[in-house]
């Protein structure tokens, strides 16, 4: 990876002992406090589990913070609630739909799209190719 910013240090980064249910959940809890322990560690949490592809169309991570603190993704950043619908898991996919509320009650629904990764770097880590607004 030639990304220069990535991994963003001290912040959860991919393990292949993590499932797609738990790599989904890692993102949720740090998006949930996003700036504990630093500015933008849930933003930077989640740019850490994004797929190589992901990132390539989202990165650098100065334009993904840009990117998620915007209207489409904005609900997700310090939400106070997370309602998650069932794992869905084809072979090397999953997907999973969330439901977030935010301070003032709004809420958005998400759907994590998660693979599994095989070969190079990454080899047997769950990462998130896309989150999508339902």
């Amino acid at each position: 990876m030639t990304d220069a910013d990535y991994p963003v240090e001290g912040l959860p980064t991919p393990d292949p002992s993590y499932g797609p249910e738990r790599v989904i959940g890692i993102q949720l809890d740090a998006l949930a406090s996003n700036d504990d322990p630093v500015p933008n560690a849930g933003i930077g949490t989640a740019y850490n589990f994004a797929s190589p592809a992901n990132r390539r169309h989202t990165g650098p991570f100065d334009r993904f913070v840009r990117m998620v603190e915007g209207p489409r993704y904005a609900p997700m950043i310090d939400h106070v609630e997370a309602v998650r619908g069932p794992l869905e898991r084809d072979g090397s996919q999953a997907k999973q739909r969330v439901t977030l509320t935010g301070a003032g009650g709004r809420t958005a629904t998400y759907e994590f799209g998660v693979s599994k990764q095989s070969g190079g770097r990454f080899d047997g880590c769950w990462l998130t190719d896309r989150v999508r607004v339902v």
